[in-house]
């Protein structure tokens, strides 16, 4: 997916005024989502698929996968971590190599802004868009395939925690594989078929348990498969947590993996990312 949408304009105070470091970040935030939402076919795609995803296959698949437990309410869980590391990893991973391709990235570095202003900004755009995803998938599922919200704050919490670990590690994640693409129109290329095939082997589209024992451990080295499930842990009945490889849930293992991600994705992103395309240098 590539957008036209015209390159944002680095935030920047008017002469003799100083802003402070929060204020700066809000403003660039603030300018990344409306760049978003200038192009259409990045909302459609990004708030939109995840939806008609849910519609199409409750609409194939309506079978129970376990006493209590329908197929729709096991793929909705899948499509919330899904929607949660398109917004991170998958966008970023190909609208930085756009933004670089086009100078804008060069032209932000010359400018006396501080560079973490610039991260910031697509922080602050992905949690936005992030929870209004969220949003739209919970409100669709409870009103067309009652699907159960949080009963607790407990489970409330841990939604909470598991979101926010796991989008952090995959905007991390999505920054650094930005700088594997080498011009603006490969990075669709290089990002797209990596998330299609987490979603297919981290027990988005099928029963985690019932995909080889293979592709279960391969799964097991990425985010998208702890995310999809902590996530189960919230919104299915404790009983399934006997369906996990595990046996359990294991939310420990789940924090666990999901912050160490957040530690190799920084890592990454400190010693692999590029303001410019290597024919600028």
């Amino acid at each position: 997916m590539t957008t036209t949408t015209k390159p944002a304009t680095p935030v920047a105070a008017a002469p003799g005024r100083r802003i402070g470091p929060a204020a700066l970040a809000l403003r660039q935030g603030r300018l990344e989502i409306t760049q978003f939402l200038r192009s259409r076919e990045s909302v459609v795609f990004t708030l939109g698929f995840p939806v008609i995803m849910i519609l199409i296959f409750a609409a194939i698949f309506n079978d129970e996968i376990a006493p209590g437990v329908s197929y729709t309410q096991y793929f909705i869980t899948g499509m919330i971590a899904t929607g949660l590391m398109t917004v991170s990893f998958q966008n970023l991973g190909i609208w930085i190599p756009i933004e670089r391709d086009r100078g804008v990235l060069k032209r932000y570095r010359g400018t006396p802004m501080p560079r973490w202003v610039w991260f910031a900004g697509k922080v602050l755009m992905v949690v936005a868009i992030g929870i209004a995803e969220t949003a739209v998938l919970l409100a669709v599922s409870v009103a067309l395939f009652d699907l159960d919200l949080p009963a607790t704050a407990a489970k409330w919490l841990t939604f909470g925690w598991v979101a926010v670990l796991g989008v952090t590690a995959c905007t991390l994640c999505g920054i650094a594989i930005s700088s594997l693409a080498r011009t603006a129109r490969s990075g669709s290329a290089v990002v797209t078929p990596v998330a299609l095939v987490l979603q297919f082997i981290s027990g988005v589209f099928f029963v985690f348990t019932e995909l080889p024992s293979w592709m279960q451990q391969v799964a097991a080295l990425f985010p998208l498969k702890w995310m999809c499930q902590g996530l189960r842990s919230v919104f299915l009945p404790e009983s399934f947590g006997g369906r996990e490889p595990g046996g359990s849930f294991e939310l420990d293992r789940v924090a666990l993996v999901l912050a160490l991600w957040c530690v190799i994705g920084l890592v990454l992103c400190l010693t692999t990312f590029r303001w410019t395309t290597k024919r600028d240098g």
